[in-house]
């Protein structure tokens, strides 16, 4: 059987930075090429990348949201990309802004169906949340690493909260051997 660990994959990375001073963002938008701003759809104006794929939301405060990108060294590829723009519109940049990871969506596959009203009993009700009237996954929240893994009876995962890729995979090994020990992975 295929380590699940190896099915990990990365969806969506989520960081923020900040260029620590305000924009006019009407004037941002008509100067930066491919540049999306609707202030009554959304507060902040959309700048895209597409290599590598992600989207920078900038707003007002001076502050940036990099969101859609599949790795870590795709946001700061990304964020290179949307600062060096702004310094050619002549915005002032420092050299090297910090970046923050706010979160790392990841994907698994356990490689078997589970028995998600076993395991809602099984994990017990105090780090669980499980309606499927509502949700078809079970949604478990894992305190170390800090990240809430949605499970299906597919045998799919989907993990979010992570700050760093190997959040993931602590979390996979966590899982697969809590529900071992329960004998929930036939």
């Amino acid at each position: 059987m295929t380590d699940p660990k190896e099915t990990i994959n990365i969806e969506n990375v989520v960081a923020s930075t900040g260029i620590g001073q305000e924009l006019d963002l009407q004037s941002v938008a008509m100067d930066l090429e491919g540049a999306d701003y609707d202030p009554e759809q959304f507060p902040g104006l959309v700048y895209r990348t597409q290599n590598p794929k992600s989207a920078a939301l900038i707003f007002r405060s001076g502050k940036i949201v990099c969101t859609g990108a599949k790795s870590t060294d795709d946001v700061h590829e990304s964020l290179r990309i949307v600062f060096d723009k702004l310094r050619d519109l002549e915005i002032r940049v420092d050299e090297d802004p910090e970046i923050v990871v706010q979160n790392i969506v990841t994907s698994a596959d356990l490689g078997r169906t589970l028995n998600l009203n076993a395991i809602a009993i099984g994990l017990g009700l105090e780090n669980i949340e499980y309606e499927p009237e509502q949700f078809p996954g079970l949604v478990y929240r894992l305190d170390d690493p800090d990240v809430v893994a949605l499970l299906f009876g597919s045998g799919k995962l989907v993990i979010t909260g992570g700050k760093k890729p190997e959040d993931a995979e602590q979390a996979v090994d966590k899982i697969v051997s809590r529900l071992e020990e329960l004998g929930l992975l036939e």
